[in-house]
Parts: C-alpha cells; sequence; structure tokens
C-alpha cells in the first residue's frame, strides 16, 4: 500500500495531510467489518485519487494560429521530462529554456524552478496556461542577465538556432554549480552533428539517449572552466558597425528583405510617428531616423534578444523600445507610419496567421492618413490578405524574392 501511495503522492502534487486523510477512509475500507459511511467515504476517495492520477494539464497554444493540428508540446517535451524523472532526485534549482507554451514548466510547478525566456509571447503563454491550470508561475529571468541562485539542473528544447543554442549554454555554464546537469531534448528530424560540437564546447560528457517516437535527449555533465563570452555579433551595413546577441534573426549580415525594403521604403516628411515592427537588431528604425531626425520612433520585438541588441544600435531622446509581441499596448489611430518585414517562421513552423494578425492590429494602430509598409517573400502572397484589412494596397517594388507593399488605410 505505502508504494502505491507515493506513486500516487508523485503524480498527484496533492499535499500529504490531505492524502493521510483519504488513505485512512481506504484502509477502513480494507476492514472485515466496516459500516456503511466507511465504505461510501472509501469509494469517494478511491474515485477522487484515480481522477487526480489521470488528471493531465490543460496546455494551450495561445498564439494566432488556426492550424489545430499544431500541437502546444511534442514528443521531445516528454522525453525530456521522462529523463528528468529518471534522475530519482529533486534538484535545489532548476532552470527551464525554450519553453514555448510552457509545457515543461507547467508540468514541473512543484519544483523550485526559473523559466529562462527569449520572447514576450512564451511569458503571455506560460502566465496564461499557468492561470488555466490553476498553478502559480515559476520565476523569471532573461538569457543574458545572471541568475539570483545557482543552478544544479537545466532542462531545454534545444532551438532551431544554434547560435541561439549557444547562448544558451553560455548562460547555463556561467550560472550553475560545478556539478550541473543539463538535458536538451529534440526531435531526430531537426537533428545535425552541429548540435554536439557546440554541447562538446561546454561539457566533457556528452551522450545522447536512444530515440522514442522520434525524439532523442543530450545530458550534458562536467561543465568546462571557460571565459565568459559577451555573446555578440557585429555586422556592417552603409558603412554602420550593428551589433547583436547570438540568436537574433540573420547573423551573418543584414537580412536581403531587409535591405531590399530599405532600398524602396516610402519615407515622408509628415511621418512623425513611426514603428518599426518586429524591429530585430533596430536596422530599419536605424535607417529611418537617419533620414527623418525630428520623427519619434518606436521599435518592438517579441525577441529579448533582439530588443537588447537594438538598444546596443539605436538610441535617443526620440527613440522607445518596446519588449512585446502585440500593439495592445499602443494607442488607436497613433502612428503615421509603421514599417515591418514581419516574422512568418516560427522555430519550424511556417504560420502566417501570425503576421495577419499583426497587420490587423496595425490597421487599429494607423491614423486615418497613415500606413503600413512592409517586404514579404513573394511566395507568401500576402497581397489577398493585406486587402480584406486596407482600403488601398500599392507595390511598391517587386523582384523574384521579395515584395514590398504600401497599405494606406484611407484611400
Amino acid at each position: 500500500m505505502y508504494k502505491v501511495d507515493l506513486k500516487i503522492q508523485k503524480k498527484t502534487n496533492i499535499q500529504s495531510n490531505s492524502l493521510s486523510l483519504l488513505f485512512l477512509h481506504l484502509q477502513r475500507a480494507q476492514k472485515p467489518k466496516k459500516n456503511l459511511n466507511d465504505k461510501l467515504l472509501s469509494f469517494a476517495a478511491y474515485f477522487y485519487l484515480m481522477s487526480q492520477v489521470k488528471k493531465q494539464l490543460n496546455i494551450q497554444r495561445h498564439d494566432s494560429s488556426a492550424d489545430q493540428s499544431l500541437r502546444p508540446h511534442t514528443a521531445a517535451d516528454k522525453y525530456l521530462l521522462s529523463e528528468f524523472e529518471e534522475l530519482g532526485k529533486s534538484p535545489e534549482q532548476i532552470a527551464i529554456y525554450h519553453d514555448r507554451f510552457g509545457f515543461l514548466s507547467c508540468s514541473l510547478h512543484t519544483q523550485h524552478s526559473v523559466f529562462v525566456f527569449n520572447q514576450k509571447s512564451q511569458l503571455n503563454a506560460l502566465e496564461r496556461n499557468s492561470e488555466l491550470n490553476k498553478l502559480t508561475p515559476p520565476t523569471y529571468s532573461d538569457p543574458i542577465s545572471a541568475l539570483e541562485t545557482k543552478l544544479d539542473l537545466a532542462l531545454m528544447k534545444i532551438p532551431k538556432s544554434l547560435a541561439l543554442f549557444r547562448l544558451y549554454l553560455e548562460h547555463i555554464t556561467h550560472n550553475s554549480t560545478d556539478n550541473c546537469v543539463v538535458l536538451a531534448s529534440f526531435m531526430t528530424r531537426h537533428f545535425t552533428p552541429k548540435i554536439l560540437e557546440i554541447a562538446e564546447e561546454y561539457f566533457e560528457e556528452v551522450t545522447q539517449s536512444r530515440a522514442v517516437k522520434k525524439s532523442r535527449v543530450l545530458t550534458m555533465k562536467g561543465k568546462k572552466k571557460l571565459e565568459q563570452q559577451n555573446c555578440i555579433d557585429t555586422l556592417e551595413y552603409k558603412s554602420k558597425t550593428y551589433q547583436q546577441y547570438w540568436g537574433v534573426f540573420s547573423a551573418k549580415h543584414i537580412d536581403y528583405a531587409t535591405q531590399y525594403f530599405l532600398e524602396h521604403i516610402d519615407l515622408k516628411s509628415s511621418d512623425k510617428l513611426i514603428l518599426d515592427l518586429a524591429s530585430g537588431n533596430g536596422v530599419i528604425g536605424s535607417e529611418i531616423s537617419q533620414k527623418l531626425s525630428n520623427a519619434s520612433i518606436h521599435l518592438m520585438d517579441d525577441s529579448y534578444l533582439a530588443m537588447a541588441s537594438a538598444k546596443l544600435n539605436i538610441s535617443g531622446e526620440n527613440i522607445h523600445h518596446h519588449f512585446n509581441h502585440s500593439l495592445d499596448g499602443f494607442d488607436s489611430e497613433s502612428f503615421d507610419l509603421i514599417a515591418t518585414n514581419p516574422p512568418f517562421h516560427f522555430e519550424y513552423e511556417i504560420n502566417i496567421q501570425i503576421p495577419i494578425g499583426l497587420f490587423k492590429a496595425c490597421f487599429r494602430c494607423l491614423k486615418p492618413s497613415g500606413n503600413l509598409q512592409l517586404v514579404a517573400n513573394k511566395h507568401l502572397n500576402y497581397k489577398t490578405h493585406l486587402n480584406d484589412i486596407f482600403t488601398k494596397v500599392e507595390v511598391l517594388a517587386e523582384n523574384d524574392s521579395f515584395t514590398v507593399y504600401k497599405c494606406s488605410k484611407l484611400n
């Protein structure tokens, strides 16, 4: 009976005093002479316990996707939790990295953990899923700030960006104990030998699990003594040097679509309040500010590392940075111009519902005389969707790869 008791307590996280009362009723039911009340109580206790054992978390994606086939977690997430349970110990401090919708953090809500975020949408999903499941969210940290407590275990869903994977390992090794263990999962179809190469740069022992449901887990132990790096790349564009943290989009050069956009953007002296949406390292806002020096420019990105990078590249009294994934914080009819190279890749997913949602929000935030200008890969064919939102949609420029649109709120 006691072994069953422990398993139930582990699976349900029911407080021990509640379990004691429930098990008392179950034990009474096993006695040969039990009265009706004991029998009824024992059945109630049994069914309550079994319902708790079988109870699963309700984790939602909390994004704009209408594709019901997309899930808030993968087999790699579940395998990671399984490997954590196999450790057989409860670490004093856990950090969870790249938990896109909060599945790992909600599953380990009873552990003393810190949620290391890079995206505002990650924080939003975790907070909403915690509320949905009546859980207390963990503490938070960004991936470039020092943690208050040294880690002895880190759990990670390996990101698509290997530069971001490297930054996470850099953060772990300089915020952990000497005996820290890292468990990092991935789907086998996303494997590249570079993952092992990067892991071996930071840890002496790197082992790979067997495949389960087309996923694997890396176990990293014995962290190496390495000098801390600043995790910043430099890029040149039009005689200016731009800086950006590892893992920010387009690390080797300014994205070609962005370059094409900047060659064809239509700026007016009347553009006084401008938003650089999905600003990345801030190059669009920076280039606009050089041409419209009196304009007030706001830069917003879902990525904390992108926002921090933009702060390195553009600053001033009329420059404002925002770490957010939605335009809800902006007033209606406030901007003269919104300029963007909107994202449509989200890890290994292509999801145009998210940029379409942003376009609708842009319409609300534009002044009646304002306009949205964007660059997009030609194959995405945004024009159909933009025509449903804006009064007038023009093509400012087009080549074999990209299209630059100008969308006016009013004719």
